[in-house]
Parts: C-alpha cells; structure tokens; sequence
C-alpha cells in the first residue's frame, strides 16, 4: 500500500472517496459494517492550518491545536493524513455510523469523536476525501496493520492519528 495514489487505494479494495461535504449528505451510502477508514487529501491540496477548526467541543474540551503541532505533524508526501477503524469485539458500531459521527463532530456538534480532530484545522477540510473499506476481520487490527506500515514508509505516523 503506498498511501499516496487513489488508483491504489481503490486497488487495496477501499471505496467511496466521498468529500466530507458530500459525505455529510450521502452518508447512507456508507456501509452498515465494521471496518477501517482513511482521510485523503485531494489532488494538489497543500496544508493551511487555521487558528479555530469547526471541531466540536466535546465534554468541554477544545480539540484545537497550535499551527506549530498541526505543522510539525504534517507528513509530507502521504496522501492519507487519517486512519481509522469502526466495529469489532469492544465496539458495535459500524463505517456509517462512524463515519457521520466523524463528520458531525466536523460540523462543530458535541459527540465523541476526538480521533483525527486535527483534520478539522485544515483550510479546506470539507474537500477531503473519505474512503472505507469493510473488513470481516477486527478493524482495530486493520487499523495498527495500517498504521504501522504508513510509519515504515514515512518515519512517522499519519497527521491526524494522534497514537498507533
């Protein structure tokens, strides 16, 4: 997996690559399933980080960084800035419930969705894309798998997975 080319993502079997904007719409498109899910740049996107993202404010908490840790997180290169998994043994959800979390906590609402809150301080991020991929096996699994090959090609983790 390269973490760099759609054609590739879509190779290793991942589907959808809906915008955020789109997905918050389209969301019953979204499979009803456990699996894995990536955040990805579109074509040309170059990172500009704002001060105040439009990431909720969950239990009170503000899920806003400094520009210095969104840029120092940055990694250049990868396509995919996000890695992230829905379902398996200790939770029962699935990609499209998840998913339309994930994106409500976007649109500013309180739910539990601070994973991947970096993408939310990203000048465009309603233009990223969302793909997802069901799997049968535990997506937390999938998820480290993942994780852990982006870190051997890149050094480093992707932007917005704030741990392994």
């Amino acid at each position: 997996m390269d973490f760099v080319s759609v054609d590739n993502l879509r190779e290793q079997g991942f589907d959808g690559f809906l915008t955020v904007a789109e997905l918050a719409e389209r969301y019953r498109e979204i499979p009803d399933a456990m699996g894995v899910y990536l955040v990805v740049t579109p074509d040309g996107f170059e990172p500009q980080y704002v001060e105040r993202g439009t990431g909720g404010f969950f239990k009170g908490r503000d899920p806003n960084v400094s520009a210095a840790i969104l840029s120092a997180a940055w990694v250049k290169g990868a396509r995919v800035i996000n890695i992230g998994k829905a379902g398996g043994a200790s939770s029962s959800s699935t990609l499209r419930k998840r998913l339309r979390q994930y994106v409500r906590f976007g649109q500013g609402q309180a739910v539990g969705h601070w994973g991947g809150r970096y993408i939310w301080q990203l000048h465009g991020c309603h233009s990223l894309l969302i793909c997802w991929k069901a799997t049968e096996i535990e997506p937390r699994d999938v998820e480290r798998d993942l994780i852990a090959t982006f870190r051997k090609k890149f050094g480093a983790r992707p932007f917005a997975n704030l741990q392994d």
